[in-house]
């Protein structure tokens, strides 16, 4: 018999080991909140503000983090509006008819609890299962959680592997985009992604370049700012400081934090860190004294009521920042004010909410005043009660509608129309939770306050903020004004609207603060990016000349085209001066005088001459010569003026071709002059009778025959190569010389040097005639102003060459004008002097009694 029992015992054993169970590793984490129901949706909050750190011994099983502090009243209002949601579709008839919704809500705090609560609800919480492959069909639908970016992605990450939804309504880090790492994520909150990118261009719309990072140092805030550095840089934004710190760091990090602030240049601060690293950060500047920051807020603490504790709350006013729209949930308000602990019973939690808010205790033993449960909220002013701000509460609301508009398409696919393999509909005793996350990422539908709930292919939600600014902080509340929207779904440009509302800057200032690490560079200046420093440092260099900057902060400064030229400031390219020698500008005017009184003058003399043609002043001084030579002078003066006024083709042809020909005529009368002086006093000698080869008819045929030289190389010139009006743009950059091209500079030269050739002959022959008697001392006067004549013209040649523009044309002018008044005043005033004020010199006795005279 004890042989049967043993070996009946044996077999039970090897039964039992042949037939193994799934047995749970450690305790399960159990739900706060729970109700029943054919379908249900998780949730994961965090109702306590801290936890208890647990070392490992690795003696003994180490024990569970215990949560402490502070009841997180946000939190659980997140809980309650997934509470009332799921009620609230429980009574819609036309969302999940004939099934019941119902809730497995956990307050897990501490990253272990956390992800213990995410595996309790993938697999329930029983200890041992039956099921041979250690699989069931899971607990809940979905989860909907958790507040925070790091302990998300912790969870997110195993539960995608499993295909299990989780719809987070306050984890904005970009990195929970990634459909690789995070296939079953989804959001009903923007991305940081977005929101990075509206705080660069808001940064950008109020002109600040210069601006401080802080962030919180964990994934939420190292991807938050690593994405706005990146949308700052490129809107030309730059990054005086960038650095990082969490609550639970060292003190050192936040010393060195506040050091860099006082030290900074920048007045502005992008702080994409949570209200409890803010928190800590304006206390420290409070108790150092450092003022007149305008912060720029994440929408993790922009908002959030709990900074109006703090110590420094003053230095946030001013702070300006995105947040998601504002909404109002219909019944919300009256439902929280309902809830007691007798909806609660089990929930040690709620026992220290309704203990926490009425500051008694429902222990019948507890030294505080008791209270019994009856209390009601709605006589309670209090954040929990409080539904004025529901913009991370609206997410969870939407969350809970769009597992409940998911699971409502799934169990109303249609066999055979099914969007499975083989046109199938999943089946309603066994959801798989990839069928569930298919449907979720197809859902559009609208809310009853008219905003439309759906997510793109990365799981996000279309990102629509509100710019708000905190403009008063009081013991307890934040007051914020709505001054403008972003929409991400706009075009570029379009995404960024302000309202017309009067902004508190920081500091409780009144006019945009500035934040600049160079001042703007003015019009008529480049930006040199200063060495070794961000662009946005720079000197403001002027424009070189010839070159403008027209706009502020320009890169570069432009050439002003051909024919232009920069204006004085350097910002306008305007046309050039054109210069040139003009009859309205003083030495144009005086030169035109000394010409018309050059003219003037030997008419006069013309005159007196003519008056007395008959003396015999007038007779001795060869009077036909002499009345030619006049002429000659009188075009001398008058072809002056033709060098004054602006330049044409004609005047510019006539100028030259003018001048040469009549001052080869003046000369050309000159030397008859002479030598008839040579001939006459060979005359005089006994035996010699010379007048006959040089009478009145030879000295006209080389008068005309040496003008006819001149006229015919002019001829050739204007044949040839003509003078024409030319704009000179090299000789001055900033003005246009208008003069006259020479065409053939040949002959130019051949015209000046012939008159030089004739100058010089005349000059030869007076020197020799100078010694003649005192009748015939005009010799000494033609040689007197010859010498002037040749010294005016060789002075003349270096000072054409060098000298620039307008300048040029005086020296020719000058030229012309001293050599006909030294002709004019040498050879004709002295005898203009003789006739008019020495009569008894003009006569025929006076005359005799010197010489013979000529005729």
């Amino acid at each position: 018999t004890m042989l049967i029992l043993e070996l009946l015992l044996l077999m039970s054993v090897l039964i039992k080991a042949v037939q193994p169970d799934c047995r749970r590793q450690g305790k399960a984490q159990l739900p706060e909140f729970i109700k029943d129901g054919a379908l249900k949706i998780g949730g994961i909050f965090t109702f306590y503000t801290g936890y208890t750190g647990v070392i490992p011994s690795f003696t003994r099983l180490p024990p569970q983090p215990k949560c402490k502090e502070y009841v997180c009243f946000q939190e659980f209002k997140f809980a309650c509006t997934m509470i009332f949601a799921i009620e609230e579709i429980n009574k819609n008839q036309n969302i999940l008819p004939n099934h019941t919704l119902g809730y497995e809500i956990f307050n897990a705090c501490g990253f272990s609890n956390i992800l213990q609560s995410a595996l309790s609800l993938s697999n329930g919480q029983d200890v041992v299962t039956d099921e041979l492959n250690c699989t069931k069909v899971d607990t809940v639908q979905a989860i909907i959680g958790h507040s925070g970016s790091t302990p998300t992605i912790g969870f997110a990450r195993i539960t995608g592997r499993f295909h299990i939804p989780v719809i987070s309504h306050f984890a904005t880090c970009a990195c929970l985009s990634n459909r690789k790492e995070f296939p079953s994520f989804l959001r009903t909150i923007p991305s940081d992604y977005y929101q990075s990118r509206a705080l660069a261009q808001l940064v950008k719309h109020f002109g600040w370049t210069w601006v401080g990072a802080l962030s919180n140092d964990n994934d939420y805030g190292k991807n938050g700012i690593a994405t706005f550095i990146k949308a700052a840089q490129e809107e030309g934004v730059c990054i005086e400081y960038s650095q990082a710190f969490e609550s639970t760091g060292s003190k050192t990090s936040l010393k060195n934090i506040v050091d860099t602030i006082r030290t900074s240049k920048s007045k502005v601060i992008m702080a994409f860190m949570s209200h409890r690293e803010i928190k800590i950060l304006v206390d420290e500047l409070y108790r150092q004294n450092i003022t007149g920051l305008q912060w720029i807020g994440s929408d993790a603490w922009i908002t959030e009521d709990s900074l109006a504790d703090s110590q420094g709350h003053t230095l946030l006013i001013g702070s300006i920042g995105f947040t998601v729209r504002n909404a109002q949930i219909p019944g919300l308000g009256p439902f929280l004010q309902e809830v007691n602990p007798s909806q609660f019973p089990k929930s040690m939690f709620f026992k220290e909410f309704w203990e926490n808010i009425f500051q008694c205790s429902l222990s019948p033993n507890a030294i505080q005043m008791a209270c019994n449960g009856s209390e009601h909220l709605k006589y309670v002013k209090h954040p929990f009660t409080d539904v004025s701000d529901l913009r991370y509460a609206n997410n969870v609301y939407k969350a809970v509608y769009a597992i409940a508009h998911a699971l409502h398409n799934l169990l109303s696919c249609k066999q055979q129309k099914g969007p499975f393999a083989n046109a199938t509909c999943a089946q309603p005793t066994t959801i798989q939770p990839w069928q569930i996350l298919h449907y979720l990422q197809t859902v559009n539908f609208t809310m009853n306050g008219g905003e439309t709930v759906f997510f793109d292919s990365k799981g996000d939600s279309p990102a629509r903020y509100e710019l708000v600014n905190l403009q008063k902080v009081t013991k307890g509340t934040m007051e914020v004004a709505t001054i403008g929207y972003y929409d991400a779904i706009q075009p570029r440009g379009q995404q960024f609207t302000m309202n017309n509302v009067n902004i508190i800057w920081g500091g409780g200032l009144r006019t945009v603060p500035v934040s600049l690490c160079s001042e703007s560079c003015p019009l008529g200046t480049r930006k040199a990016v200063q060495k070794g420093r961000p662009i946005c440092c720079f000197d403001c260099i002027p424009c070189p000349p010839g070159e403008i900057s027209n706009t502020t902060d320009a890169s570069d400064c432009v050439k002003c085209p051909f024919g232009y030229w920069s204006n004085s400031r350097g910002d306008e390219c305007i046309i050039k001066t054109v210069e040139f020698l003009s009859f309205n500008e003083i030495m144009g005017i005086i030169l035109m005088m000394l010409g018309l009184l050059g003219a003037f003058l030997t008419m006069f003399i013309f005159a007196v001459f003519f008056h007395y043609k008959d003396t015999p002043i007038v007779k001795a001084n060869n009077s036909e010569l002499s009345f030619l030579l006049l002429f000659s002078l009188t075009l001398g003066f008058l072809c002056s003026l033709t060098f004054i006024g602006r330049p044409t083709e004609w005047s510019c042809m006539l100028r030259h071709t003018a001048f040469g020909i009549t001052f080869v005529l003046c000369i050309s009368c000159v030397l008859g002059k002479t030598i008839v002086v040579l001939m006459a006093f060979k005359a005089t000698l006994p035996g010699r009778n010379v007048m006959k080869w040089f009478g009145p008819l030879q000295q006209r045929i080389s008068v005309v025959g040496f003008t006819l030289v001149q006229v015919l190389i002019c001829v050739l010139w204007l044949t040839i190569s003509p003078p024409s009006s030319y704009m000179n743009m090299s000789y001055y950059r900033e003005k246009i010389i208008l003069e006259c091209r020479l065409g053939s500079a040949v002959s130019f030269w051949a015209v000046l040097g012939y008159i030089g050739l004739l100058a010089v002959l005349c000059f030869i022959l007076a020197f020799l005639a100078r010694k003649l008697p005192d009748n015939f001392n005009e010799a000494k006067f033609i040689t007197f102003s010859m010498l002037i004549f040749c010294a005016v013209w060789i002075a003349f040649i270096p000072a054409y060459l060098s000298t620039p523009g307008k300048f040029t044309i005086a020296v020719e002018i000058f030229a012309i004008l001293a050599s006909s008044y030294s002709l004019l005043i040498c050879i004709f005033i002295p005898k203009c002097y003789a006739i008019l004020l020495r009569p008894g010199a003009n006569t025929k006795k006076a005359f005799t009694r010197k010489g013979p005279t000529l005729t």
